[in-house]
């Protein structure tokens, strides 16, 4: 890692304000964690409000779970987040991956409500940014369900929808994370008012879906598997 733990913890909390600002959680859901140094994870806590977070609050844990920094007077009453399961999942099946943000951004699960398939290239800067991305069956909130959810999701897959609950972002760099977020909602935004409008019908052009694929390769954002699921996808648009 390239940042101090000072940084990181400062930056997790500007995160957490972000995301209460931007309404993409409520009261003291979400969660944000980030990698430190190979088994050690920088936590928010349970409970706690994420917009109003300290970075002197947020605790550490090892890739099991287990808590690992000294606690000291603002934080040895707290717990990690109950979210854990899910968040040390991706850090074990993702060596890549430095930064997890899970929210609960509102159009975006309200389109899960509706069976919606983001599996779709619709808006551009998701297709670059996002690939397609997948949507879980619905399972219980802050238990091993959500990280069962994910799993094998997670090693294909940089952005990921958790059926009537919320979302999963990771990246290489935490505030990479935050921005998958930001990009998931702003095109769920789009989505949902093209469909008060009607039916969706201007689907991107194969042609150009290949050139936005280009754009993410050049960006690095390419994930295993990411060929074919496009090459599938486009192949059954124009039977």
């Amino acid at each position: 890692m390239h940042h101090s733990e000072q940084h990181i913890r400062e930056q997790v909390c500007h995160i957490g304000r972000l995301m209460h600002q931007q309404g993409y959680i409520d009261g003291t859901a979400g969660n944000i964690t980030a990698r430190l140094s190979e088994d050690r994870i920088l936590t928010t806590p349970s409970g706690l409000a994420k917009g109003f977070m300290q970075p002197e609050q947020l605790l550490i844990v090892n890739l099991n779970g287990d808590r690992v920094d000294k606690p000291t007077d603002a934080n040895r009453h707290l717990q990690p987040t109950s979210e854990s399961h899910m968040h040390l999942e991706c850090y074990r099946k993702r060596p890549d991956v430095n930064g997890v943000v899970h929210a609960h951004p509102p159009t975006a699960v309200a389109l899960t409500l509706i069976g919606y398939d983001f599996k779709q290239c619709i808006i551009p800067e998701m297709v670059v940014i996002l690939g397609l991305v997948p949507t879980t069956p619905y399972s219980t909130p802050a238990s091993p369900e959500n990280r069962d959810a994910i799993a094998e999701l997670i090693v294909e897959h940089d952005a990921i929808m958790l059926s009537n609950h919320g979302s999963l972002t990771v990246a290489d760099e935490l505030w990479d994370a935050y921005l998958k977020l930001e990009s998931l909602e702003h095109g769920s935004k789009i989505i949902h008012r093209a469909l008060q409008v009607g039916r969706i019908t201007a689907k991107i052009p194969s042609h150009q879906v290949q050139k936005l694929l280009q754009q993410r390769q050049s960006l690095g954002l390419m994930r295993p598997g990411d060929e074919q699921r496009f090459a599938n996808l486009l192949a059954s648009s124009v039977n």
